[in-house]
């Protein structure tokens, strides 16, 4: 068998695209005020292309047809409903991050954290609450989505002031802007997850619950054996040569650029030409799509690499914190889970068994560290999901995680 062809770690971060079918979305108006805006449920003409599949590794069987027909579990995402308010708010540094707001304006506020970073929120970012309930808010994070500016639009203005304490204080600010006391939900999944807990430590009089979806704590051993090690060998080994391959085939000095994959990448994604930029992302988001979900739609991944104005926010904001450290102290967000003790906040975890992008450990440490700084015991559940990878579009997870939000309603009355 073929050994993995190894990286020394180049720093921090990981994430999940939500790999989905759902839709993508068209900006109607570019003000820097809360100005209206609609969506569309499909990738428009103008923004697609065709996929780059060359560093795609083949999925693996599903004569069951899992993709087509899955398992059923006993609760499903909510009925699609659309925005009642939506707006662009300007946060600084030149970024204007849509937002949008549902369900019940009078209930109790509920934000959906989505991953990448740089992936973007679609319509299934809505589903995952109880709209008789809550009061819903999605929004798209510095570069990526409706926000703008985007990175496949302006790379360098998409850059500027794109760190955790800013993305931190953005959540801030929009809460302000909706005139929003405390959030009862903070939803977060893979990135998500990181940027939940970055926000509960950081104002943990501002948040009640939590619910967590393939934790990613950031720790150095997480992005090791994501993107440096080859620790994705193990389990799809085809998918991590693909990933390596593109560098090797494009590298100048290959016996440098072996040693730091990430820089490798990042130097191709920051590439004066075009289409440089657009094949690293394709490897790059290509490779984490194929080990993201148990039961992998190749139309999906089609789809996706085809859209620029999503993969290039997905490739080049998760690149950017990883060679960043994710712009936060390493171990900060175990060491810091004694002020979410202190403030008596509900975590409900929810991480799939199979989950090869972010490894189930750093879910058992964080349920664990919380409850070793005073969380009692019904205040922390940890959830594996049976036959479930990373996506949150994998019926299991969503399953879990709409079970998470149905129980807070409870707690939150």
């Amino acid at each position: 068998m073929r050994a993995p062809r190894v990286a020394a770690i180049g720093v921090l971060l990981l994430s999940s695209f939500l790999f989905n079918s759902s839709s993508a979305f068209a900006i109607s108006s570019r003000s820097s005020s809360m100005s209206a805006i609609s969506t569309s449920t499909s990738v428009s003409a103008t923004d697609s292309s065709k996929a780059d599949l060359t560093y795609v590794s083949k999925p693996a069987s599903d004569a069951s047809d899992q993709i087509n027909h899955p398992v059923k579990y006993p609760r499903t995402l909510y009925p699609d409903l659309e925005p009642t308010k939506s707006g662009l708010l300007d946060v600084g540094d030149g970024h204007q991050l849509y937002w949008e707001e549902c369900g019940n304006p009078n209930g109790v506020p509920a934000i959906f954290l989505h991953g990448g970073p740089g992936a973007g929120c679609d319509a299934r970012s809505r589903t995952f609450f109880d709209p008789d309930f809550y009061r819903i808010v999605v929004y798209d994070q510095r570069g990526s989505g409706r926000s703008i500016p985007n990175a496949s639009d302006d790379l360098k203005g998409s850059l500027i002031g794109n760190t955790t304490p800013n993305l931190v204080s953005d959540i801030e600010q929009i809460r302000n802007e909706l005139g929003i006391e405390k959030w009862g939900v903070v939803l977060g999944g893979s990135w998500g997850s990181t940027l939940a807990l970055a926000y509960a430590q950081a104002h943990p009089d501002r948040c009640k619950c939590l619910m967590l979806r393939g934790v990613f704590l950031f720790g150095p051993d997480e992005v090791d054996y994501l993107f440096s090690s080859g620790g994705t060998f193990g389990q799809n080994p085809a998918a991590w040569e693909s990933y390596c391959q593109y560098i090797e085939d494009t590298s100048p000095d290959w016996s440098r650029e072996r040693s730091n994959l990430l820089g490798a990448y990042w130097s191709r994604l920051q590439s004066d030409n075009v289409a440089t930029r657009e094949a690293a992302a394709a490897a790059f988001v290509g490779y984490e799509l194929s080990i993201s979900k148990t039961f992998i739609d190749p139309s999906i991944i089609e789809k996706y690499l085809g859209t620029p104005s999503v993969l290039i926010p997905f490739a080049v904001m998760e690149v950017h914190y990883m060679i960043n450290a994710g712009f936060m102290k390493r171990g900060q967000l175990l060491d810091n889970v004694q002020c979410m003790a202190d403030h008596h906040h509900c975590v409900s975890i929810a991480h799939g068994r199979g989950d090869y992008v972010c490894q189930p450990q750093a879910a058992w440490r964080l349920a664990k560290a919380l409850k070793q700084a005073g969380c009692p015991e019904e205040d922390v559940e940890l959830e594996f999901v049976s036959g479930a990878g990373h996506s949150d579009s994998e019926p299991g997870l969503a399953d879990a995680m709409v079970r998470a939000t149905d129980r807070f309603r409870d707690v939150l009355k």
